[in-house]
């Protein structure tokens, strides 16, 4: 499906290199045929493709398998990547299930390589000059490493950068390059909703530091606005392009670098695609076709900071996770001790999937009802508790019990891997007194709490432990929150007063401090020459209002959202205002209307479990079974987001019938975004 080197030489040869978007996308058809398959995103008889199962597709058909039809079936390859790429391929396939595409090894590009000189290679990399040089190192000379080299850099290659792959300078490594392509592919496909664009440090860039722009801070931006902008070709998508403006409480006000982030990302994101439309126009959408809002983390400050009480939440907050990764003690059938054993809790498994975006309390209960009934309905099961209980098994009896087995011992196993999980995780609750101090962070945020509420919390002793439930990191998070809703109680030496009372080494100060670098400058244009913090306040300091319209909540604790779905909702209607987030530019005549929503005969979906909920086959797992949605909503949160936001595209996505996509710099647990306040350079003149 990939047009060959010499197919393509002649064009290059003939009108020289295109301009840096379009170059190898035009030259190597970036859209074949079987893209024009694979990435749409209504399937075949007009069902509805997700966001992730679309990534998954292209990765399939469009590396691993490149060549299919030419390569013998016994032919295995190498698969090379680099430090974003083998992210990008770890969050959508597994290591086994490359290896059955016929890759013998996946090897990094910048570790030290066997010489395979029978084999084919396959370099899914960042077009960047350490990458070409490596390639060209690899292929060259009398003796290369491979035997040849197919090629897909990740985004826009420059021109200059093709000139030395394929010149006809160098006649051994020009006759060595099989193929190359821009996949137009440089996102992390975190979850069947979400990517990120693995920009890490992105807060610290863009927020930390002096008001004015730094050539750091500009290039955070453009690496941003590339990868947001291989989403859309990936999907073949074109938005209509959306972003928060600068709040400003003096009109005359000179906006600074962090106030106009937004805006700048969102005009980098539309430089992009308007580049795609005119090298690739009969392939990339020329009209809206889904909406693209961009925010940064400086919208809502809390929902980073407060404990949310969702599964997946309370895992990576109580948990200490790295990434997925659940590390649970196997015991040994033999007097060894006890070894440790990684789990992943991911989208394949099909319990995590089911609970992860339900209240904690909630989860308890749903694990005891399918334990109860999986033991009900297992004759393996049925059959080991009866000889728990000293009845005799028949031969009859351990014939079933093998044959169910396999099937019993893999779900058994599950459903007790997240018993235990939500055990620890009741524990800690109790043992931290959470509930207490969740009740008081969420009292904050509507309103109905202020700083003699949590000055009586961080004074309130126990007989035994002392301060009741007040860790250092709960207690910063509770005066994080308290600054963000009320930060005229940090004026002058107010704060640092707080943190003495809190008991918090002057260290954490930084934390609650930097919170303003995230606000801007000239929304704190009157401010008093002792404070960092805005003057001027709202009587009313609650943040969040009670949703009307809502269904009664069930779980305590359950009462905060994020920001973001109100915005959502909003835009999806079409009521988002313009002055506040303004369109970038004007939708095009001929697109869908805003609120583009499917004939309500399309849109009838069953009550049962979701889809993504569902244990399915592997390659049927992100498959979406509803009828056609409306347009995409796409919402990217410069500075990192959290998983309450993931929780809520996922929830407006059923109500909506419109897939919404949370896109970010990173996916940030509370401590994580901590860290990162705590990195930013604040300056007393701010």
């Amino acid at each position: 499906m990939i047009c060959s080197l010499k197919c393509s030489t002649g064009f290059l040869s003939k009108n020289g290199c295109s301009t840096h978007t379009g170059l190898v996308a035009e030259i190597f058809s970036f859209q074949t045929t079987i893209m024009a398959s694979v990435t749409s995103s209504q399937s075949h008889g007009g069902y509805h493709k997700n966001f992730k199962q679309i990534t998954l597709d292209r990765l399939l058909h469009e590396i691993l398998r490149t060549d299919t039809k030419s390569r013998k079936s016994w032919e295995q390859k190498i698969l090379i990547t680099d430090d974003l790429t083998v992210k990008i391929l770890s969050h959508s396939y597994k290591v086994s299930e490359v290896y059955q595409e016929g890759i013998f090894l996946v090897e990094h590009l910048y570790k030290r390589r066997s010489s395979f000189t029978s084999l084919d290679a396959i370099y899914f990399i960042q077009p960047i000059e350490k990458n070409v040089n490596l390639l060209i190192s690899d292929m060259d000379g009398y003796e290369p490493l491979y035997r040849k080299a197919f090629v897909f850099f990740s985004s826009p290659i420059p021109k200059e950068y093709v000139s030395r792959i394929i010149s006809k300078d160098k006649p051994a490594l020009y006759s060595r390059i099989g193929a190359i392509r821009e996949m137009n592919l440089e996102y992390v496909p975190i979850d069947s909703q979400g990517f990120l664009t693995n920009n890490e440090k992105s807060l610290e860039e863009l927020y930390g530091g002096d008001d004015e722009e730094t050539d750091e801070g500009t290039t955070c931006l453009n690496v941003i606005a590339t990868r947001i902008a291989t989403v859309f070709a990936s999907l073949r998508e074109f938005p209509c392009v959306r972003y928060r403006a600068a709040k400003s409480l003096d009109a005359t006000a000179t906006r600074s670098f962090r106030d106009l982030v937004p805006a700048k990302l969102a005009a980098g994101v539309l430089d992009c695609l308007m580049e795609y439309k005119k090298t690739i126009p009969d392939k990339f959408p020329q009209t809206e076709t889904c909406q693209l809002l961009i925010l940064d983390r400086s919208l809502d400050q809390i929902a980073p900071i407060i404990h949310e009480w969702t599964y997946d939440a309370m895992c990576h907050d109580l948990l200490n996770l790295e990434g997925n990764k659940y590390v649970k003690e196997v015991s040994s059938k033999t007097d060894c001790p006890t070894e440790e054993k990684e789990v992943l809790l991911d989208e394949y498994d099909h319990v995590w999937l089911e609970l992860r975006h339900a209240h904690i309390a909630e989860v308890g209960e749903r694990l005891h009802e399918q334990m109860t009934n999986f033991i009900s309905k297992n004759k393996a099961a049925q059959i080991q508790l009866g000889s728990r209980n000293h009845e005799e098994l028949s031969t009859w009896d351990m014939q079933n019990m093998v044959q169910t087995l396999p099937q019993y011992s893999k779900e058994i196993d599950k459903l007790t891997l997240h018993i235990e999980i939500a055990g620890k995780i009741d524990r800690s609750i109790r043992d931290l007194g959470l509930k207490e101090l969740g009740q008081l962070e969420q009292n904050l945020v509507f309103g109905e709490a202020g700083l003699k509420d949590v000055l009586k919390y961080l004074t309130k002793k126990d007989d035994t432990t002392g301060f009741v439930g007040c860790t250092r990191e709960n207690k910063l998070r509770l005066l994080m929150i308290l600054a963000a809703i009320y930060p005229e109680k940090f004026e002058g030496d107010k704060g640092l007063r707080l943190m003495k009372l809190a008991q918090l080494p002057l260290q954490d100060w930084s934390a609650v401090n930097n919170l303003r670098l995230l606000e801007g400058s000239s929304s704190h244009s009157k401010q008093s020459p002792t404070s960092p913090f805005s003057l001027t306040f709202e009587k009313n300091h609650a943040t969040r209002k009670d949703r009307e319209g809502e269904e009664e909540k069930t779980w305590q604790l359950s009462r905060f959202y994020p920001i973001i779905e109100e915005l959502i909702e909003k835009l999806s209607k079409g009521e988002l205002s313009e002055i506040d987030y303004p369109l970038l530019s004007k939708p095009s005549p001929t697109s869908p209307p805003k609120h583009h929503q499917t004939p309500a005969a399309n849109l009838v979906r069953s009550k049962r479990t979701p889809t993504w909920a569902r244990c399915q086959p592997f390659h049927d797992k992100y498959s979406n079974d509803s009828k056609k949605m409306g347009q995409r909503i796409f919402v990217f949160i410069v500075g990192g987001a959290t998983r309450s936001e993931l929780r809520v595209c996922h929830k407006l996505t059923s109500k909506l019938k419109r897939e919404v996509v949370l896109g970010s710099t990173s996916l940030d647990d509370p401590l994580e975004f901590i860290m990162k306040l705590k990195m930013l350079r604040a300056h007393d003149e701010i």
